[in-house]
């Protein structure tokens, strides 16, 4: 029997759950569907800097789980833009972060903006 999959730490939940061609009456046959962990490693290495080690710490998750995650959303990314694909943010194994964690240092959801807008840390 296989291992139950660790939901993965997200920050937070992304602004646009949707991106593709600018047409006004495109109808695109195929969806790319990115899961939210792979949202949130293109955000944590590629948006905010991090390297794969630090993003696994902040995903609760091991750097090769990181790695294998961030490949997967690469190739859906590059294919939704290099063929003009509609692609859509849902699903996948996560947890959304409580704020309460000691080790977020990312910055990324709203309630540690708050919290740090009020005490910095």
């Amino acid at each position: 029997m296989p291992r139950p999959q660790k939901g993965r730490r997200v920050c937070c939940m992304p602004s646009n759950l949707q991106f593709g061609p600018l047409v006004a009456n495109y109808e695109s046959k195929e969806v790319i569907i990115m899961t939210v962990d792979e949202y949130e490693t293109i955000r944590l290495i590629d948006h905010e800097g991090f390297t794969q080690e630090e993003s696994a710490k902040l995903m609760s998750v091991a750097r090769t789980t990181v790695q294998w995650i961030y490949m997967s959303a690469r190739k859906k990314l590059s294919d939704a833009l290099v063929n003009g694909k509609l692609l859509k943010i849902q699903g996948g194994n996560y947890e959304l972060c409580d704020g309460k964690e000691q080790n977020c240092v990312c910055g990324g959801c709203k309630k540690h903006k708050i919290i740090n807008q009020i005490e910095p840390l």
